[in-house]
Protein backbone atom coordinates (compact mmCIF):
# COMPACT_ATOMS: atom_id res chain seq x y z
CA UNK A 1 0.00 0.00 0.00
CA UNK A 2 1.17 2.95 -0.96
CA UNK A 3 -0.79 7.16 -0.24
CA UNK A 4 -0.30 10.23 -1.55
CA UNK A 5 -1.62 13.36 1.05
CA UNK A 6 -3.60 14.61 -1.96
CA UNK A 7 -4.90 11.17 -2.18
CA UNK A 8 -5.93 11.05 1.19
CA UNK A 9 -7.12 14.73 1.21
CA UNK A 10 -9.72 14.15 -0.88
CA UNK A 11 -11.30 11.41 0.76
CA UNK A 12 -11.25 13.32 3.74
CA UNK A 13 -13.03 16.73 2.40
CA UNK A 14 -15.68 14.56 0.23
CA UNK A 15 -16.46 12.76 3.50
CA UNK A 16 -16.99 16.13 5.57
CA UNK A 17 -19.09 17.68 2.25
CA UNK A 18 -21.17 14.44 3.05
CA UNK A 19 -21.52 14.79 6.35
CA UNK A 20 -22.59 18.55 5.80
CA UNK A 21 -25.18 17.80 3.09
CA UNK A 22 -26.70 14.94 5.27
CA UNK A 23 -29.20 16.97 7.59
CA UNK A 24 -30.49 18.86 5.11
CA UNK A 25 -31.32 17.14 2.80
CA UNK A 26 -32.95 14.66 5.28
CA UNK A 27 -34.87 17.27 6.26
CA UNK A 28 -35.97 18.27 2.43
CA UNK A 29 -36.80 14.76 2.41
CA UNK A 30 -39.29 14.62 5.12
CA UNK A 31 -41.22 17.55 3.81
CA UNK A 32 -41.59 15.94 0.71
CA UNK A 33 -42.77 12.64 1.73
CA UNK A 34 -44.72 13.52 4.62
CA UNK A 35 -46.20 16.05 2.35
CA UNK A 36 -45.46 19.32 4.42
CA UNK A 37 -44.99 22.53 2.56
CA UNK A 38 -41.41 22.74 0.49
CA UNK A 39 -40.55 25.73 -1.66
CA UNK A 40 -41.84 24.28 -5.10
CA UNK A 41 -45.02 23.83 -3.74
CA UNK A 42 -46.95 26.48 -4.80
CA UNK A 43 -45.60 25.91 -8.22
CA UNK A 44 -45.84 21.98 -8.52
CA UNK A 45 -48.81 21.51 -6.29
CA UNK A 46 -51.09 21.80 -9.34
CA UNK A 47 -49.46 19.75 -11.36
CA UNK A 48 -49.39 16.96 -8.67
CA UNK A 49 -53.05 17.14 -8.60
CA UNK A 50 -53.22 17.55 -12.31
CA UNK A 51 -51.46 13.98 -12.74
CA UNK A 52 -53.39 12.54 -9.71
CA UNK A 53 -56.64 13.24 -11.55
CA UNK A 54 -55.06 12.13 -14.86
CA UNK A 55 -54.33 8.69 -13.64
CA UNK A 56 -57.72 8.30 -11.16
CA UNK A 57 -55.21 8.31 -8.29
CA UNK A 58 -57.10 8.84 -4.89
CA UNK A 59 -53.82 10.74 -3.10
CA UNK A 60 -56.00 10.37 0.37
CA UNK A 61 -56.17 6.60 0.20
CA UNK A 62 -53.24 4.46 1.35
CA UNK A 63 -52.11 1.02 0.15
CA UNK A 64 -50.85 -2.05 2.62
CA UNK A 65 -47.53 -3.65 1.75
CA UNK A 66 -49.02 -6.10 -0.79
CA UNK A 67 -50.87 -3.40 -2.92
CA UNK A 68 -47.85 -0.79 -2.70
CA UNK A 69 -45.68 -3.75 -4.56
CA UNK A 70 -48.03 -5.00 -6.57
CA UNK A 71 -48.74 -0.93 -7.74
CA UNK A 72 -44.83 -1.01 -7.89
CA UNK A 73 -44.36 -4.40 -10.54
CA UNK A 74 -47.17 -2.90 -12.60
CA UNK A 75 -45.62 0.41 -12.99
CA UNK A 76 -42.20 -0.88 -14.00
CA UNK A 77 -43.73 -3.61 -16.34
CA UNK A 78 -45.51 -1.27 -18.33
CA UNK A 79 -42.09 1.17 -18.23
CA UNK A 80 -40.10 -1.58 -19.02
CA UNK A 81 -42.33 -2.72 -22.17
CA UNK A 82 -42.51 0.84 -23.32
CA UNK A 83 -38.72 1.59 -23.72
CA UNK A 84 -38.35 -1.62 -25.28
CA UNK A 85 -40.82 -0.99 -27.79
CA UNK A 86 -39.15 2.99 -28.10
CA UNK A 87 -35.82 0.82 -28.93
CA UNK A 88 -37.19 -1.78 -31.77
CA UNK A 89 -38.89 1.37 -33.42
CA UNK A 90 -36.16 3.97 -33.18
CA UNK A 91 -35.34 4.04 -36.75
CA UNK A 92 -38.81 5.38 -37.87
CA UNK A 93 -39.10 7.51 -35.29
CA UNK A 94 -37.91 11.17 -35.14
CA UNK A 95 -35.17 12.92 -33.44
CA UNK A 96 -32.66 10.33 -35.39
CA UNK A 97 -30.13 12.71 -36.49
CA UNK A 98 -27.79 10.15 -37.53
CA UNK A 99 -30.14 7.86 -38.81
CA UNK A 100 -29.71 4.96 -35.99
CA UNK A 101 -31.83 1.50 -36.70
CA UNK A 102 -33.69 -0.06 -34.15
CA UNK A 103 -31.80 -2.01 -31.77
CA UNK A 104 -31.67 -5.58 -31.77
CA UNK A 105 -34.47 -7.20 -29.89
CA UNK A 106 -31.65 -8.91 -27.08
CA UNK A 107 -29.92 -6.37 -26.95
CA UNK A 108 -33.00 -3.89 -26.46
CA UNK A 109 -34.38 -6.67 -23.46
CA UNK A 110 -31.46 -5.90 -21.75
CA UNK A 111 -31.46 -1.98 -21.99
CA UNK A 112 -35.08 -2.04 -20.92
CA UNK A 113 -34.52 -3.97 -17.65
CA UNK A 114 -31.40 -2.66 -17.05
CA UNK A 115 -32.75 1.16 -16.91
CA UNK A 116 -36.11 0.08 -15.73
CA UNK A 117 -34.15 -1.95 -12.61
CA UNK A 118 -32.11 1.37 -11.82
CA UNK A 119 -28.80 -0.69 -13.33
CA UNK A 120 -28.02 0.97 -16.62
CA UNK A 121 -25.96 -1.55 -17.34
CA UNK A 122 -25.00 -0.71 -21.04
CA UNK A 123 -23.67 -2.99 -23.73
CA UNK A 124 -23.44 -0.66 -26.47
CA UNK A 125 -21.84 2.75 -27.16
CA UNK A 126 -24.74 5.19 -26.43
CA UNK A 127 -23.61 7.83 -29.29
CA UNK A 128 -23.89 4.89 -31.92
CA UNK A 129 -26.38 3.01 -30.80
CA UNK A 130 -29.49 5.02 -29.44
CA UNK A 131 -30.95 8.03 -31.04
CA UNK A 132 -31.63 11.38 -29.51
CA UNK A 133 -35.29 10.34 -28.56
CA UNK A 134 -34.57 7.20 -27.40
CA UNK A 135 -31.63 8.84 -25.43
CA UNK A 136 -34.62 11.25 -24.05
CA UNK A 137 -37.56 10.03 -24.00
CA UNK A 138 -36.65 6.66 -23.15
CA UNK A 139 -33.64 6.35 -21.12
CA UNK A 140 -33.58 9.95 -19.03
CA UNK A 141 -36.91 9.54 -18.68
CA UNK A 142 -36.52 5.79 -17.10
CA UNK A 143 -33.39 7.52 -14.86
CA UNK A 144 -36.50 9.44 -13.01
CA UNK A 145 -39.19 6.79 -12.63
CA UNK A 146 -36.80 3.90 -11.58
CA UNK A 147 -34.70 6.15 -9.16
CA UNK A 148 -37.98 7.80 -7.90
CA UNK A 149 -39.58 4.26 -7.37
CA UNK A 150 -36.42 3.35 -5.08
CA UNK A 151 -36.96 6.32 -2.98
CA UNK A 152 -40.58 5.48 -2.97
CA UNK A 153 -40.10 1.63 -1.52
CA UNK A 154 -37.03 3.45 0.88
CA UNK A 155 -39.69 5.61 2.27
CA UNK A 156 -41.98 2.70 2.60
CA UNK A 157 -40.22 0.59 4.35
CA UNK A 158 -39.45 3.45 6.73
CA UNK A 159 -42.81 3.81 7.63
CA UNK A 160 -42.96 -0.01 8.02
CA UNK A 161 -40.00 0.56 10.36
CA UNK A 162 -41.49 3.64 12.74
CA UNK A 163 -45.10 3.31 12.30
CA UNK A 164 -46.76 2.47 15.22
CA UNK A 165 -50.03 -0.64 15.19
CA UNK A 166 -50.80 0.72 11.54
CA UNK A 167 -51.78 -1.14 8.67
CA UNK A 168 -50.72 0.88 5.74
CA UNK A 169 -46.81 2.25 4.26
CA UNK A 170 -48.40 4.65 2.35
CA UNK A 171 -49.92 5.38 -1.56
CA UNK A 172 -46.51 4.18 -4.11
CA UNK A 173 -48.24 6.73 -6.60
CA UNK A 174 -48.00 9.42 -4.52
CA UNK A 175 -44.80 8.51 -3.60
CA UNK A 176 -43.11 8.29 -6.85
CA UNK A 177 -44.64 11.33 -8.27
CA UNK A 178 -43.87 13.36 -5.26
CA UNK A 179 -40.33 12.25 -5.59
CA UNK A 180 -39.96 13.20 -9.19
CA UNK A 181 -41.96 16.61 -9.10
CA UNK A 182 -40.39 18.12 -5.88
CA UNK A 183 -37.02 16.10 -5.63
CA UNK A 184 -35.91 14.62 -8.27
CA UNK A 185 -36.65 17.64 -11.18
CA UNK A 186 -36.04 20.36 -9.54
CA UNK A 187 -32.16 19.67 -8.54
CA UNK A 188 -32.03 18.01 -11.77
CA UNK A 189 -32.68 21.08 -13.89
CA UNK A 190 -30.01 23.50 -11.31
CA UNK A 191 -27.71 20.12 -11.65
CA UNK A 192 -27.66 20.02 -15.14
CA UNK A 193 -27.21 24.08 -15.60
CA UNK A 194 -24.11 23.63 -13.90
CA UNK A 195 -23.03 20.89 -15.83
CA UNK A 196 -23.59 22.99 -18.61
CA UNK A 197 -21.58 25.99 -17.26
CA UNK A 198 -19.22 23.47 -16.93
CA UNK A 199 -18.73 22.72 -20.51
CA UNK A 200 -21.18 19.78 -20.73
CA UNK A 201 -22.99 20.31 -24.33
CA UNK A 202 -26.82 19.87 -24.31
CA UNK A 203 -28.17 20.00 -27.66
CA UNK A 204 -29.89 18.63 -30.71
CA UNK A 205 -27.31 18.70 -33.17
CA UNK A 206 -25.49 15.30 -33.49
CA UNK A 207 -21.72 15.64 -34.48
CA UNK A 208 -19.50 18.05 -34.85
CA UNK A 209 -16.58 18.52 -37.61
CA UNK A 210 -12.99 19.64 -35.62
CA UNK A 211 -9.36 19.80 -36.83
CA UNK A 212 -7.16 18.41 -34.69
CA UNK A 213 -3.56 19.62 -33.79
CA UNK A 214 -1.87 17.02 -35.79
CA UNK A 215 -4.27 18.45 -39.12
CA UNK A 216 -6.83 15.26 -38.70
CA UNK A 217 -10.32 15.73 -39.06
CA UNK A 218 -12.70 14.32 -36.72
CA UNK A 219 -16.19 13.68 -36.06
CA UNK A 220 -17.49 14.68 -32.38
CA UNK A 221 -20.64 13.36 -31.20
CA UNK A 222 -23.21 15.72 -29.36
CA UNK A 223 -26.52 15.37 -27.40
CA UNK A 224 -28.81 16.08 -24.45
CA UNK A 225 -25.83 15.66 -22.49
CA UNK A 226 -26.28 17.59 -19.48
CA UNK A 227 -29.87 16.94 -18.69
CA UNK A 228 -28.95 12.97 -18.85
CA UNK A 229 -26.16 13.66 -16.43
CA UNK A 230 -27.89 15.12 -13.98
CA UNK A 231 -30.22 12.59 -13.09
CA UNK A 232 -27.68 10.18 -13.98
CA UNK A 233 -25.77 11.02 -10.60
CA UNK A 234 -28.57 11.98 -8.61
CA UNK A 235 -30.66 8.85 -9.31
CA UNK A 236 -27.33 6.72 -9.07
CA UNK A 237 -28.36 5.39 -12.28
CA UNK A 238 -25.05 5.67 -13.80
CA UNK A 239 -25.51 4.89 -17.63
CA UNK A 240 -23.62 7.20 -20.13
CA UNK A 241 -24.58 9.19 -22.94
CA UNK A 242 -21.01 8.23 -24.33
CA UNK A 243 -19.69 4.43 -24.48
CA UNK A 244 -16.55 6.28 -21.93
CA UNK A 245 -18.93 7.30 -19.35
CA UNK A 246 -17.96 9.85 -16.90
CA UNK A 247 -14.34 9.55 -18.15
CA UNK A 248 -15.57 11.15 -21.28
CA UNK A 249 -14.57 14.92 -20.80
CA UNK A 250 -18.24 16.00 -22.30
CA UNK A 251 -19.96 14.15 -19.10
CA UNK A 252 -17.57 15.24 -16.74
CA UNK A 253 -15.03 17.69 -18.51
CA UNK A 254 -13.36 19.27 -14.46
CA UNK A 255 -12.46 18.41 -11.22
CA UNK A 256 -15.36 20.21 -10.02
CA UNK A 257 -17.79 18.96 -12.26
CA UNK A 258 -15.94 15.57 -10.87
CA UNK A 259 -16.57 16.13 -7.14
CA UNK A 260 -20.51 17.71 -7.84
CA UNK A 261 -21.18 14.47 -9.31
CA UNK A 262 -19.35 12.54 -6.76
CA UNK A 263 -21.44 14.29 -4.23
CA UNK A 264 -24.74 13.79 -6.05
CA UNK A 265 -23.98 10.24 -5.84
CA UNK A 266 -24.76 9.86 -1.80
CA UNK A 267 -26.80 12.87 -1.16
CA UNK A 268 -29.85 11.00 -1.51
CA UNK A 269 -28.29 8.27 0.29
CA UNK A 270 -26.81 10.10 2.95
CA UNK A 271 -30.35 12.36 3.37
CA UNK A 272 -32.31 9.23 3.61
CA UNK A 273 -30.30 7.83 6.91
CA UNK A 274 -31.29 11.12 8.73
CA UNK A 275 -34.70 10.74 7.15
CA UNK A 276 -35.02 7.52 8.92
CA UNK A 277 -33.73 8.76 12.08
CA UNK A 278 -36.45 11.46 12.04
CA UNK A 279 -39.47 9.74 10.95
CA UNK A 280 -38.36 6.93 14.00
CA UNK A 281 -37.96 10.11 16.65
CA UNK A 282 -34.43 9.90 17.61
CA UNK A 283 -32.22 11.07 14.75
CA UNK A 284 -29.81 9.64 16.84
CA UNK A 285 -30.52 6.33 15.32
CA UNK A 286 -30.16 7.83 11.52
CA UNK A 287 -26.58 9.03 12.80
CA UNK A 288 -25.48 5.17 14.07
CA UNK A 289 -26.16 3.93 10.46
CA UNK A 290 -24.66 7.16 8.83
CA UNK A 291 -21.42 5.93 11.49
CA UNK A 292 -21.71 2.20 9.96
CA UNK A 293 -21.85 2.67 6.38
CA UNK A 294 -19.09 5.65 6.72
CA UNK A 295 -16.66 3.69 8.90
CA UNK A 296 -16.85 0.70 5.76
CA UNK A 297 -17.03 3.68 3.10
CA UNK A 298 -13.53 5.18 4.60
CA UNK A 299 -12.52 1.81 4.78
CA UNK A 300 -12.40 0.76 0.97
CA UNK A 301 -11.56 4.27 -0.44
CA UNK A 302 -8.48 3.99 1.87
CA UNK A 303 -7.97 0.75 0.78
CA UNK A 304 -8.60 1.08 -3.22
CA UNK A 305 -6.45 4.57 -3.10
CA UNK A 306 -3.45 2.92 -1.40
CA UNK A 307 -3.79 -0.39 -4.04
CA UNK A 308 -3.77 1.82 -6.91
CA UNK A 309 -0.84 4.14 -5.98
CA UNK A 310 1.28 1.28 -5.10
CA UNK A 311 0.99 0.16 -8.55
CA UNK A 312 2.00 -3.03 -10.34
CA UNK A 313 5.50 -4.43 -8.95
CA UNK A 314 6.14 -6.27 -11.94
CA UNK A 315 6.96 -2.86 -13.99
CA UNK A 316 8.63 -1.47 -10.95
CA UNK A 317 11.33 -3.88 -10.69
CA UNK A 318 11.40 -4.80 -14.34
CA UNK A 319 15.13 -4.10 -15.23
CA UNK A 320 16.88 -4.22 -19.34
CA UNK A 321 20.31 -4.29 -19.13
CA UNK A 322 21.23 -2.34 -23.09
CA UNK A 323 25.04 -3.33 -22.01
CA UNK A 324 25.56 0.39 -21.61
CA UNK A 325 22.55 1.50 -19.82
CA UNK A 326 20.53 -0.02 -17.30
CA UNK A 327 16.81 1.44 -17.73
CA UNK A 328 14.02 0.42 -15.32
CA UNK A 329 10.72 0.95 -16.03
CA UNK A 330 8.22 1.89 -13.29
CA UNK A 331 4.93 3.97 -12.89
CA UNK A 332 5.53 7.02 -11.53
CA UNK A 333 3.12 7.97 -9.04
CA UNK A 334 1.47 4.96 -8.87
CA UNK A 335 -1.26 2.60 -11.49
CA UNK A 336 -2.12 5.33 -13.94
CA UNK A 337 -3.49 2.57 -16.75
CA UNK A 338 -7.25 3.46 -17.37
CA UNK A 339 -7.44 6.52 -15.59
CA UNK A 340 -7.57 10.08 -16.92
CA UNK A 341 -5.11 12.50 -15.96
CA UNK A 342 -7.42 15.55 -15.83
CA UNK A 343 -8.27 13.58 -12.53
CA UNK A 344 -5.45 10.94 -11.37
CA UNK A 345 -5.69 8.43 -8.99
CA UNK A 346 -6.75 10.01 -6.14
CA UNK A 347 -10.26 11.26 -8.13
CA UNK A 348 -10.20 7.76 -10.01
CA UNK A 349 -10.51 5.28 -7.12
CA UNK A 350 -12.59 7.80 -5.16
CA UNK A 351 -14.52 8.14 -8.27
CA UNK A 352 -14.75 4.12 -8.12
CA UNK A 353 -15.36 3.47 -4.35
CA UNK A 354 -18.12 6.14 -4.40
CA UNK A 355 -20.24 4.62 -7.37
CA UNK A 356 -20.07 1.47 -6.34
CA UNK A 357 -20.79 1.87 -2.71
CA UNK A 358 -24.01 3.56 -4.24
CA UNK A 359 -26.00 1.05 -6.86
CA UNK A 360 -24.91 4.25 -9.52
CA UNK A 361 -22.30 2.71 -11.80
CA UNK A 362 -20.52 5.72 -13.65
CA UNK A 363 -17.24 5.86 -14.10
CA UNK A 364 -14.12 8.01 -14.41
CA UNK A 365 -11.67 5.27 -15.05
CA UNK A 366 -11.56 1.68 -16.49
CA UNK A 367 -12.04 -0.37 -13.01
CA UNK A 368 -10.51 -3.43 -15.46
CA UNK A 369 -7.47 -1.71 -15.73
CA UNK A 370 -6.93 -1.64 -11.56
CA UNK A 371 -4.44 -3.67 -9.77
CA UNK A 372 -6.20 -7.14 -8.29
CA UNK A 373 -6.51 -5.15 -5.16
CA UNK A 374 -7.65 -2.20 -6.43
CA UNK A 375 -10.53 -3.49 -8.39
CA UNK A 376 -11.56 -5.99 -5.43
CA UNK A 377 -12.99 -3.24 -3.74
CA UNK A 378 -15.85 -2.46 -5.98
CA UNK A 379 -16.12 -6.05 -6.28
CA UNK A 380 -17.10 -5.90 -2.75
CA UNK A 381 -18.54 -2.93 -2.45
CA UNK A 382 -21.41 -4.25 -4.62
CA UNK A 383 -21.47 -7.98 -3.45
CA UNK A 384 -22.37 -6.34 0.38
CA UNK A 385 -25.23 -4.84 -1.64
CA UNK A 386 -24.02 -1.64 -1.93
CA UNK A 387 -25.54 -0.48 1.70
CA UNK A 388 -23.00 1.97 1.77
CA UNK A 389 -24.79 4.96 1.61
CA UNK A 390 -25.88 3.06 -1.34
CA UNK A 391 -28.52 4.00 -3.94
CA UNK A 392 -31.73 5.99 -4.01
CA UNK A 393 -33.55 4.10 -1.78
CA UNK A 394 -32.34 0.55 -2.18
CA UNK A 395 -28.94 1.68 0.25
CA UNK A 396 -31.40 1.95 3.32
CA UNK A 397 -33.29 -0.59 2.80
CA UNK A 398 -30.50 -2.99 2.34
CA UNK A 399 -29.23 -1.57 5.41
CA UNK A 400 -32.04 -1.68 7.48
CA UNK A 401 -32.09 -6.08 6.81
CA UNK A 402 -28.24 -6.30 8.32
CA UNK A 403 -29.84 -3.93 10.98
CA UNK A 404 -32.32 -6.39 12.05
CA UNK A 405 -29.51 -9.20 11.51
CA UNK A 406 -27.30 -7.48 13.21
CA UNK A 407 -29.90 -7.03 16.65
CA UNK A 408 -31.08 -10.48 16.32
CA UNK A 409 -27.63 -11.91 16.82
CA UNK A 410 -27.49 -8.98 19.90
CA UNK A 411 -30.60 -10.47 21.42
CA UNK A 412 -29.08 -14.09 21.01
CA UNK A 413 -25.99 -13.18 22.90
CA UNK A 414 -27.91 -11.60 26.14
CA UNK A 415 -30.91 -14.81 25.48
CA UNK A 416 -33.18 -11.74 24.93
CA UNK A 417 -36.36 -11.59 22.47
CA UNK A 418 -34.24 -8.61 19.84
CA UNK A 419 -36.08 -5.36 19.31
CA UNK A 420 -35.75 -2.64 17.03
CA UNK A 421 -37.15 0.36 17.36
CA UNK A 422 -38.88 -1.01 20.17
CA UNK A 423 -40.77 -3.48 18.23
CA UNK A 424 -40.02 -7.08 18.93
CA UNK A 425 -38.00 -9.33 15.84
CA UNK A 426 -39.82 -12.16 15.70
CA UNK A 427 -39.43 -15.99 13.21
CA UNK A 428 -41.59 -13.88 10.77
CA UNK A 429 -39.40 -10.78 10.08
CA UNK A 430 -36.02 -13.00 10.22
CA UNK A 431 -37.00 -15.20 7.44
CA UNK A 432 -38.08 -12.13 5.56
CA UNK A 433 -34.58 -10.84 6.33
CA UNK A 434 -32.73 -13.97 5.74
CA UNK A 435 -34.84 -14.52 2.27
CA UNK A 436 -33.72 -10.65 1.15
CA UNK A 437 -29.97 -11.82 1.89
CA UNK A 438 -29.93 -15.06 0.12
CA UNK A 439 -31.36 -13.72 -2.88
CA UNK A 440 -28.54 -11.99 -3.83
CA UNK A 441 -25.31 -14.76 -3.26
CA UNK A 442 -27.75 -16.99 -5.15
CA UNK A 443 -27.67 -14.37 -8.12
CA UNK A 444 -24.10 -13.70 -8.49
CA UNK A 445 -22.65 -17.24 -7.56
CA UNK A 446 -25.20 -19.20 -9.11
CA UNK A 447 -24.75 -17.02 -12.95
CA UNK A 448 -21.17 -16.34 -12.42
CA UNK A 449 -20.32 -20.17 -11.98
CA UNK A 450 -22.96 -20.99 -15.01
CA UNK A 451 -21.06 -18.35 -17.20
CA UNK A 452 -17.75 -20.04 -16.18
CA UNK A 453 -18.10 -23.55 -17.20
CA UNK A 454 -20.93 -22.89 -20.43
CA UNK A 455 -19.27 -21.90 -23.42
CA UNK A 456 -21.17 -18.85 -24.76
CA UNK A 457 -19.64 -17.14 -21.28
CA UNK A 458 -16.17 -18.21 -21.29
CA UNK A 459 -15.36 -17.43 -24.95
CA UNK A 460 -16.05 -13.79 -24.15
CA UNK A 461 -13.47 -12.95 -21.42
CA UNK A 462 -10.64 -10.87 -22.61
CA UNK A 463 -8.39 -12.31 -19.77
CA UNK A 464 -7.06 -16.07 -19.34
CA UNK A 465 -7.06 -17.03 -15.65
CA UNK A 466 -8.29 -14.93 -12.48
CA UNK A 467 -8.30 -11.71 -13.99
CA UNK A 468 -10.81 -13.63 -16.64
CA UNK A 469 -13.15 -15.47 -14.12
CA UNK A 470 -13.28 -11.90 -11.91
CA UNK A 471 -14.64 -10.52 -15.33
CA UNK A 472 -17.34 -13.20 -15.19
CA UNK A 473 -18.42 -12.35 -11.27
CA UNK A 474 -17.99 -8.37 -11.76
CA UNK A 475 -20.57 -8.44 -14.27
CA UNK A 476 -23.35 -10.93 -12.60
CA UNK A 477 -22.15 -8.89 -9.15
CA UNK A 478 -23.14 -5.63 -10.94
CA UNK A 479 -26.37 -6.47 -12.56
CA UNK A 480 -27.46 -8.59 -9.85
CA UNK A 481 -26.74 -5.40 -7.27
CA UNK A 482 -28.22 -2.61 -9.62
CA UNK A 483 -25.20 -0.97 -10.30
CA UNK A 484 -24.27 -1.38 -13.76
CA UNK A 485 -20.42 -0.46 -13.91
CA UNK A 486 -18.51 -3.08 -15.62
CA UNK A 487 -14.89 -5.56 -15.60
CA UNK A 488 -14.18 -3.72 -19.50
CA UNK A 489 -12.48 -7.02 -20.78
CA UNK A 490 -15.87 -8.50 -20.88
CA UNK A 491 -17.37 -8.59 -24.08
CA UNK A 492 -21.45 -9.30 -23.25
CA UNK A 493 -23.47 -8.18 -25.99
CA UNK A 494 -24.16 -11.54 -27.27
CA UNK A 495 -27.36 -13.13 -26.77
CA UNK A 496 -26.03 -15.46 -23.78
CA UNK A 497 -24.71 -12.40 -22.24
CA UNK A 498 -27.96 -10.01 -23.11
CA UNK A 499 -30.69 -12.67 -21.48
CA UNK A 500 -28.82 -14.00 -18.12
CA UNK A 501 -27.55 -10.68 -17.14
CA UNK A 502 -31.28 -9.23 -17.53
CA UNK A 503 -32.29 -11.73 -15.46
CA UNK A 504 -29.99 -11.13 -12.74
CA UNK A 505 -31.18 -7.91 -12.86
CA UNK A 506 -34.99 -8.78 -12.11
CA UNK A 507 -33.58 -11.02 -9.43
CA UNK A 508 -31.16 -8.36 -7.76
CA UNK A 509 -34.44 -5.64 -7.69
CA UNK A 510 -37.66 -7.73 -7.48
CA UNK A 511 -36.58 -10.98 -5.84
CA UNK A 512 -34.71 -8.63 -3.36
CA UNK A 513 -37.50 -6.03 -2.99
CA UNK A 514 -40.42 -8.24 -2.56
CA UNK A 515 -38.98 -9.63 1.47
CA UNK A 516 -38.09 -6.60 1.93
CA UNK A 517 -41.85 -5.02 1.36
CA UNK A 518 -42.88 -8.47 3.60
CA UNK A 519 -40.85 -7.36 6.33
CA UNK A 520 -41.90 -3.95 6.58
CA UNK A 521 -45.87 -5.40 6.10
CA UNK A 522 -45.32 -7.55 9.57
CA UNK A 523 -43.11 -4.88 11.22
CA UNK A 524 -46.16 -1.71 10.52
CA UNK A 525 -48.61 -3.60 12.40
CA UNK A 526 -46.58 -4.33 15.60
CA UNK A 527 -46.70 -2.10 18.57
CA UNK A 528 -44.07 0.11 20.19
CA UNK A 529 -43.19 -1.21 23.51
CA UNK A 530 -40.78 1.03 25.64
CA UNK A 531 -37.21 0.00 25.80
CA UNK A 532 -36.53 -1.77 29.22
CA UNK A 533 -33.38 -2.95 30.99
CA UNK A 534 -32.27 -5.82 29.03
CA UNK A 535 -32.93 -4.23 25.77
CA UNK A 536 -30.01 -3.23 22.97
CA UNK A 537 -29.37 -0.09 22.36
CA UNK A 538 -29.28 1.23 18.90
CA UNK A 539 -28.46 4.50 18.66
CA UNK A 540 -24.76 4.42 20.08
CA UNK A 541 -21.07 2.92 18.79
CA UNK A 542 -22.00 -0.32 20.16
CA UNK A 543 -24.23 -0.96 17.67
CA UNK A 544 -22.68 1.04 14.75
CA UNK A 545 -19.37 -1.80 15.37
CA UNK A 546 -21.94 -4.72 15.53
CA UNK A 547 -23.98 -3.87 12.31
CA UNK A 548 -20.26 -2.93 10.35
CA UNK A 549 -19.49 -6.63 11.97
CA UNK A 550 -22.50 -7.91 10.51
CA UNK A 551 -22.01 -6.88 7.30
CA UNK A 552 -18.26 -8.02 6.78
CA UNK A 553 -19.25 -11.46 8.65
CA UNK A 554 -21.80 -12.24 5.91
CA UNK A 555 -19.80 -10.93 3.12
CA UNK A 556 -16.86 -12.69 3.93
CA UNK A 557 -18.84 -15.87 4.72
CA UNK A 558 -20.65 -16.10 1.57
CA UNK A 559 -18.21 -13.98 -1.32
CA UNK A 560 -14.43 -15.20 0.00
CA UNK A 561 -13.74 -18.38 -1.81
CA UNK A 562 -14.89 -16.67 -4.85
CA UNK A 563 -12.74 -13.53 -4.45
CA UNK A 564 -10.06 -16.03 -3.67
CA UNK A 565 -9.92 -17.36 -6.82
CA UNK A 566 -10.87 -14.43 -8.69
CA UNK A 567 -8.45 -10.91 -7.54
CA UNK A 568 -6.82 -12.32 -4.88
CA UNK A 569 -4.82 -15.18 -6.23
CA UNK A 570 -4.48 -12.83 -9.05
CA UNK A 571 -3.12 -10.00 -6.76
CA UNK A 572 -0.24 -13.53 -5.18
CA UNK A 573 0.33 -14.54 -8.68
CA UNK A 574 1.46 -10.94 -9.48
CA UNK A 575 3.86 -10.80 -6.20
CA UNK A 576 5.37 -14.06 -8.02
CA UNK A 577 5.91 -12.63 -11.31
CA UNK A 578 3.05 -13.35 -13.37
CA UNK A 579 0.38 -11.53 -14.89
CA UNK A 580 -2.86 -11.80 -17.15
Amino acid sequence: MSFTFNGLAQIAVFFALIALLTKPVGLYLVAVFEKKNTWFEPLLRPVERGCYWLCGVDSQQEQDWKGYTIAMLWFTVAGILLLYALERLQGTLPLNPTHLPGVDPALAWNTAISFSSNTNWQNYSGETTMSNLTQMAGLAVHNFTSAAVGIAIAVAVVRGFTRRSAHTLGNFWVDVTRGILYLLLPISVVFALLLVWQGVPQTFASTIQVVSLEGFKQTIALGPVASQEAIKMLGTNGGGFFNANSAHPFENPTAFSNLVEMLAIFALGAGLLYFFGKLAGNTRQGWALFAAVGALFLIGAIVCLGAEQAGNPLLANLGIDQSVHTYTLAQPGGNMEGKEMRFGIGSSTLFTTITTDASCGAINSWIDSYTPLGGMIPLINIQLGEIVFGGVGSGLYGLLVFAILAVFIAGLMVGRTPEFLGKKIQQGEIQMAALAILILPLSILGLSAFAAVYAGGVSQIGNAGPHGLTEILYAFSSTTGNNGSAFAGLASNTPFYNWTLAFAMILGRFAFLIPVMALSGLLVGKKIAPAGLGTFPTTGALFSALLIGVILLVGALTFFPALALGPIVEHLLMLAGKSY
